[in-house]
């Protein structure tokens, strides 16, 4: 019983005590000799530019360019829709330059540009017989689009005879805004997919393209609405 109590009153005794240091052990410091240091190029104090250094600042400058770069076209290109709260990416696409006109749009563009000149040749050849009978056809025209085009054969909001429904699209071709089939399909595709990219007039493309623009770009028309011209709705919207 003795000798156990003065092991444990001996802690230092015990060759393996946790609380020891060992000194056994001996450290040794590697010489700079046994050590490679791998240099990539990025420590040589004996040359101010490296190859590798310069190349990768270079790129690292041309990348961070890019990045400022693409967030300035990227806030040029973000806009706010006239009389609207929507923030949108405007994809603004070029409706007279840089671009490819067909004979279709050549077409339209001459006969809106002729019938503005002549427009200016009005005044010094008026008569009230001339102003009627453009008043005339304004009202004749507008129903055929507005009654015709629009609330009967695009959104069928009522029935009339077949009679008067053909009348009535008679009207509407008076406007030169196309014949019915391709009126209808434009406009039925532009609800369907209203202001985006699909639309074939979406304000997110820019305003004057939403508005008159469109309709010199008879390619980009044909192909957004292209499903709506296979299917071939005719008169009853089917």
């Amino acid at each position: 019983m003795a000798f156990f109590t003065a092991i444990l009153c001996k802690p230092n005794s015990l060759p393996f005590s946790p609380l020891q240091r060992d000194t056994t052990t001996t450290r040794t410091r590697l010489s700079p000799s046994h050590c490679k240091v791998l240099n990539l190029g990025f420590n040589q104090p004996q040359r101010k530019h490296s190859p590798l250094h310069s190349s990768l600042v270079t790129r690292s400058r041309w990348e961070a360019s890019a990045v400022e770069k693409e967030a300035d076209q990227e806030e040029k290109t973000q806009g706010r829709i006239w009389f609207s709260d929507v923030v949108v990416v405007q994809n603004r696409r070029e409706a007279f330059w840089k671009r490819n006109w067909n004979v279709m749009d050549i077409t339209k563009a001459g006969v809106v540009l002729s019938m503005h000149l002549l427009a200016l040749c009005a005044p010094l050849n008026f008569t009230w017989s001339a102003f009627w009978v453009a008043a005339g056809l304004y009202l004749v025209s507008g129903l055929g689009i507005t009654l015709g085009y629009h609330r009967n054969l695009c959104h069928r909001s009522f029935k009339l005879p077949k009679w008067l429904e053909y009348l009535f699209a008679y009207c509407g071709v008076q406007a030169l805004q196309g014949d019915p089939i391709d009126w209808v399909s434009t406009h039925r595709c532009h609800h369907q997919f209203c202001d985006t990219e699909r639309d074939p007039h979406s304000p997110i493309i820019g305003f004057w393209f939403s508005h008159i623009n469109w309709l010199f770009d008879t390619k980009t028309i044909i192909e957004k609405i292209s499903l709506f011209f296979l299917k071939t709705y005719g008169w009853n919207g089917e």
